[in-house]
């Protein structure tokens, strides 16, 4: 299923002060293409972005494995993974937090999901290649 995004005008101006922000911060290529989904969900092609919604529970269960009943214990521990993580850590965290972000705003409702320049979205395929050429199409008819 190909359709495009739209946006609720409260959606607008937050969208509008993020992307401002990300103009400044690196070069945009022309084709921006993110694929958001799962690890059950596999997506073959390299986007410029791949989102993975269970990307933050993922870095969860590595914090909180095999903690122990005690709570203070626990609460010890967690934090010291944190620290032995590091900034690493921090980035992979916050990445994972900011992918989630992302997909929510755009209103993505199904994966996997392979979207293009934040305006065109293919639900469903498994194929990069073969999504972009559904994209490219639809682009050619609806000038």
């Amino acid at each position: 299923m190909l359709r495009s995004l739209s946006r609720t005008p409260a959606m607008c101006l937050p969208l509008a002060i993020a992307l401002t922000a990300a103009l400044f911060a690196c070069t945009a290529t022309a084709a921006d293409v993110w694929i958001i989904t799962d690890r059950q969900h596999p997506v073959q092609g390299a986007p410029d972005r791949l989102i993975e919604l269970d990307a933050p529970a993922r870095i969860e269960a590595e914090l909180s494995a095999d903690l122990p009943n005690d709570s203070r214990q626990a609460a010890e521990l967690v934090q010291h993974r944190l620290k032995q993580g590091g900034p690493l850590l921090q980035q992979r965290l916050a990445g994972a937090y900011q992918g989630v972000a992302d997909a929510w705003s755009l209103g993505i409702t199904t994966i996997p999901a392979i979207v293009v320049d934040q305006r065109y979205v293919i639900y469903g395929e498994s194929s990069l290649d073969q999504a972009l050429t559904r994209i490219e199409q639809y682009r050619k008819e609806q000038p």
